[in-house]
């Protein structure tokens, strides 16, 4: 009989399980993956697609080339010019102005085409994606989605 004074009844004495231990034993052997938290599932699907950036990197590299290939490209057919065709370079073209010294003052307006080309490239083709890009990120923002 058990009464509230009496002791609890006798119970086994507590033996360890013999089981493998929980960690692993052997550093060589492989480790079970962890498993990994599932992401909260946004309620809107966010607005940007991955696709509108690769576009804009897409314009971005044909402004650059543009305006690369316009003021280097000059500058490669005046060096070129000057190594294999010394005697065009050499010519004068009017009043002692020979066709080397006028190639290389060209060299100026054709680095300001250059400059004009890569802003108006920015205008025209980058600037308005980009600008798409950042208001669909503000919407985003707003709503709360995370990307």
């Amino acid at each position: 009989m058990t009464d509230a004074f009496s002791s609890p009844p006798h119970q086994p004495p507590y033996t360890p399980h013999t089981s493998s231990p929980s960690y692993q034993t052997y550093p060589w052997a492989p480790r079970e993956p962890e498993p990994r938290p599932n992401p909260a599932t946004p309620r809107h699907p966010s607005l940007g697609h991955h696709s509108d950036l690769r576009v804009l990197r897409g314009a971005y590299r044909w402004q650059r080339r543009v305006a690369t290939l316009t003021a280097l490209g000059y500058f490669v057919l005046f060096l070129l010019l000057s190594a294999f065709a010394p005697s065009f370079m050499t010519s004068e073209v009017s009043g002692g102005l020979s066709t080397g010294l006028l190639l290389g003052l060209l060299q100026v307006p054709v680095t300001c085409l250059a400059i004009w080309l890569y802003e108006h490239t920015a205008r025209v083709r980058v600037d308005p994606l980009a600008d798409r890009i950042r208001d669909l990120a503000a919407v985003d923002a707003r709503r709360g989605t995370v990307r």
